[in-house]
């Protein structure tokens, strides 16, 4: 039965209730519940993978994109991984407390900004049941109370997780309520939530653009996220083509699923018959190339395998997610002409150049506007845990108040404390 909207907003008021104890809690509290996570995973496996195992067959006859389901799928390997993520998390320096740019103004009156974290933070996302975990981590340790909405294909999944938050917590110090999780499919009940800037200090949505798009246009709090990610690597004229192929390979192929993954190569004109040769070898019966008109002549003139699969490229293609073994490829004639590519198509989220020459490398990392800017190296790095962050609430796109992976820090605020000896202000 469809839970009722006072049901939700019950539980809403409950996370705020514990955000107030979930601000006091010790350092020492909230890493003790971190690691009751961590070790309750793998004790758990049997029971997460059989759920997780029901919401595939679900999505499989539901015909769920490939990517759809690859982002849903958890394994022994992902949940040592959610495990030892958590225990990062754990290890991490507790920014609750922190104080900076402290300074004594001309009139004895001692400044400092104090760390204090926002509040509440909901989270709606799709697939990836990993969120569950990877999100009650970051808000537990930055003590921050948590709404979980997972999506209708990996409820069983999300289900599991949070029974195992819930199992986790009651044996912990720290507040009732810190973590809630809707497990009602109703949609109704993402624009309930999206209605609560009561008691709701930030939404977090992940998945798709029609999700994104319609939490940007709905919510009544401020929301952090990133809408399609299109992510370009520059092979520049000086660039060495066996890094670049490396490189570009890995940002393809190593999981084309994920948002940080390779959606078209731009390659000077210099190098692209080298480049594409070596490229061509690589793809060949794994990955389709649309090519522009320049590279489309290139790759008709070189000796490449039967299997390569060659398509013209369509304009529209140039703005496109492609989260499938599916690259764009353009011959570029200069750095400029990258860079003017990337400017018209990029999404702000990863964007990457290989080369030798430092003053092109720099000419990138100045010009490109996005949240995370590479230098011979994979895009695949954006991720919070490959950043040191432990996990990632989320990769913001935007400006304000955070960017790029997300992880403890940027769930806090601040607070100003002063501290003076009598002053008054003047007349």
């Amino acid at each position: 039965m469809t839970a009722t909207m006072p049901l939700l907003r019950e539980r809403a008021e409950s996370a705020r209730a514990a955000a107030r104890g979930l601000a006091l809690a010790s350092t020492a509290e909230k890493n003790a519940a971190l690691e009751r996570i961590a070790a309750l995973l793998p004790r758990r496996e049997d029971a997460i993978l059989a759920a997780n195992e029901a919401d595939l067959a679900a999505g499989r006859a539901a015909g769920l994109p490939d990517f759809f389901l690859e982002r849903l799928t958890l394994t022994p390997a992902r949940i040592r991984g959610m495990a030892a993520d958590v225990r990062h998390v754990a290890a991490l320096p507790d920014p609750v407390g922190a104080t900076f740019d402290e300074r004594t103004l001309a009139n004895g009156l001692r400044l400092a900004r104090r760390r204090v974290p926002l509040g509440v933070i909901a989270c709606i996302y799709e697939s990836r049941p990993n969120v569950t975990i990877d999100v009650a981590a970051l808000c537990l340790k930055s003590g921050n109370a948590v709404i979980l909405r997972g999506g209708t294909e990996a409820r069983r999944s999300n289900a599991a997780l949070a029974d195992l938050l819930a199992e986790a917590l009651a044996d912990s110090a720290l507040p009732d309520g810190a973590v809630q999780s809707v497990r009602d499919p109703d949609r109704a009940h993402i624009d309930e939530l999206l209605r609560m800037h009561d008691l709701i200090d930030l939404m977090i949505p992940r998945g798709g653009a029609g999700l994104i798009d319609h939490v940007r246009a709905t919510a009544t709090m401020p929301v952090v996220a990133h809408g399609a990610a299109v992510s370009h690597t520059c092979v520049d004229a000086a660039a060495d083509p066996a890094m670049a192929l490396e490189v570009a390979d890995n940002a393809k192929t190593r999981r084309y699923s994920i948002c940080n993954a390779l959606d078209t190569l731009l390659v000077h004109e210099a190098v692209a018959p080298r480049f594409l040769t070596m490229l061509a070898e690589r793809w060949a019966g794994k990955v389709t190339l649309l090519g522009d008109g320049p590279a489309l002549d290139l790759l008709a003139r070189l000796d490449t395998p039967p299997a390569l699969a060659v398509e013209p490229a369509r304009e529209g293609d140039w703005d496109r997610e492609h989260l499938a073994l599916r690259a764009g490829v353009r011959v570029v004639a200069s750095l400029d002409e990258a860079l003017a590519h990337i400017a018209a198509h990029g999404s702000g989220h990863s964007e990457a150049i290989v080369t030798g020459d430092e003053a092109a490398a720099a000419r990138f990392t100045a010009e490109v506007d996005a949240a995370c800017v590479y230098v011979n190296a994979s895009t695949q790095f954006t991720d919070g845990a490959q950043f040191g962050l432990g996990a990632e609430i989320g990769i913001s796109t935007q400006k304000m108040h955070a960017r790029g992976p997300m992880g403890l820090e940027e769930l806090t605020s601040y607070k100003w404390t002063i501290h003076g000896d009598g002053q008054v202000r003047p007349a």
